[in-house]
């Protein structure tokens, strides 16, 4: 059996808990078991059904099902399934949600209150809406409704394999390694290192990416809750305040914010070039999606607090660790 068959086995079992929310029950909030409590070294820890099921600090919390619905998912991505759009069929809230109950137990959309996981969803979206856009100034429901219209780069210029990492992740004969899922990974080292975290061989199948909606969300909510090197914040972590910067970063105009999302994530191919269209479309998902859920975009602070367009890059492209989104 397949790494890639073994894991959807796996998620199977979620799936079948999950069947409800899927349909946009109602009353699944309510009809969650008791969250099981534990103090641990004056600590209190909980666990909260299949979706947060480790025993874990932000268990306590809401889980991203109870205040981030299947109708909410369908407003975000309202044009993906457009018989014009490149991935009909593929993208959806349950493999989101299936995704997520991985991550949910260290923090992604389970820190803070109610305001402040509802905002890292919708940043964490807001990224993915526009790194799979297929929207246009003119398109049917405006450029920012037709995120998750790819999962995969539809005309590849290059086969994405660097030999500066034969001896970690060697380059697998005949494949190639351009961008796939929600946030697009592209390189080699990059599909190993995902792999190596989610115990599935991306390095010589990195195609399953495109195979599976669930996996492809996994991979993206792994770069963002971890850093693109050790010493450095992690998109979640400089979203949600976590990260306390240093004075070279304060220097470098980066501080936590979504702003510092896009270094992390893109580095210099977004950041540090002033106001540049790419970087604004991230920002404009972000905006839209906190206004479709309700959150309203005046929540997302000062403007200084969106842009990277002043940051020095935390991984500047001409080094090998470098972000290559």
């Amino acid at each position: 059996m397949t790494p890639l068959k073994m894991k959807v086995l796996g998620f199977m079992v979620i799936m079948l808990s999950v069947s409800a929310i899927a349909k946009g029950d109602e009353n699944e909030s309510s009809s969650k078991p008791p969250t099981l409590v534990k103090m641990v070294k004056g600590k209190k820890m909980c666990v909260k059904d299949w979706e947060c099921n480790v025993l874990s600090r932000f268990c306590c919390n809401l889980t991203i099902s109870d205040f981030f619905e299947t109708y909410q998912f369908e407003n975000l991505f309202s044009k993906r399934n457009s018989p014009v759009a490149h991935s009909v069929g593929f993208w959806d809230y349950k493999s989101f949600i299936i995704a997520s109950a991985l991550f949910q137990p260290l923090g992604f959309g389970t820190t803070g209150g109610k305001q402040m996981q509802m905002k890292e969803i919708a940043a964490f979206l807001g990224h993915v809406g526009s790194k799979t856009s297929c929207g246009y100034g003119v398109a049917t429901g405006g450029p920012l409704a037709w995120g998750l219209c790819y999962n995969k780069e539809m005309s590849p210029s290059q086969d994405y394999c660097d030999d500066y990492f034969k001896l970690t992740y060697p380059c697998s004969p005949g494949v190639q390694y351009y961008g796939r899922g929600a946030l697009p990974i592209y390189w080699n080292y990059n599909y190993g290192k995902i792999g190596e975290a989610l115990k599935v061989d991306l390095l010589n199948h990195p195609e399953y990416i495109e195979q599976n909606a669930t996996l492809a969300f996994q991979a993206a909510i792994w770069q963002w809750m971890n850093p693109v090197k050790k010493g450095q914040p992690s998109a979640h972590d400089a979203f949600v305040g976590n990260w306390k910067p240093t004075k070279n970063d304060t220097l470098s105009k980066r501080v936590p914010s979504f702003g510092t999302t896009m270094n992390i994530l893109y580095g210099d191919n977004v950041c540090n070039q002033g106001d540049i269209d790419s970087m604004n479309n991230i920002i404009s998902h972000y905006l839209y999606f906190l206004d479709l859920m309700g959150i309203g975009r005046e929540e997302a602070g000062p403007h200084e607090l969106l842009t990277c367009a002043e940051q020095k890059p935390f991984n500047p492209s001409s080094s090998p660790a470098a972000s290559s989104s």
